[in-house]
């Protein structure tokens, strides 16, 4: 159940900004997503990964974020919660960019000139501070 509502969180989101930051497609995404989550790894790790000490700036931008969207404020809500989704999940990206580099076509163009320095920077966790 967790991974379908993550799933059609992220195509709703995906959707609503290819229509142009339609504010229905947005807030469901969000609403959706946010659950799945919730779903996946449980309320309580839910909590505390998005309450830890030193995240709090970055889910005050997500929450700020999903907040502007459901109020009704779709491009200004997106930019700040992709801002603290970033940081949010920032630890991820090396892990997330090491299983990509992996898979046979999508390694070699994230290999290719331009995209590879791009990649090697998102790679590793301590530049994105």
């Amino acid at each position: 159940i967790g991974m379908g509502l993550t799933g059609f969180g992220v195509f709703f989101l995906f959707f609503g900004m290819i229509l142009f930051f339609d504010k229905a497609l947005l807030a469901i995404g969000n609403v959706l997503f946010v659950a799945g989550l919730a779903f996946v790894i449980g309320l309580e790790r839910t909590y505390r990964f998005f309450f830890q000490k030193h995240k709090m700036k970055a889910t005050g931008f997500f929450l700020g974020g999903v907040l502007g969207v459901l109020v009704g404020w779709p491009l200004i809500g997106m930019i700040f919660e992709v801002y603290g989704f970033f940081l949010l999940f920032r630890g991820f990206f090396p892990v997330v960019v090491g299983f990509i580099r992996r898979i046979p076509i999508l390694g070699s163009i994230l290999n290719l000139p331009g995209i590879r320095s791009f990649v090697d920077k998102v790679g590793e966790s301590n530049t994105m501070v």
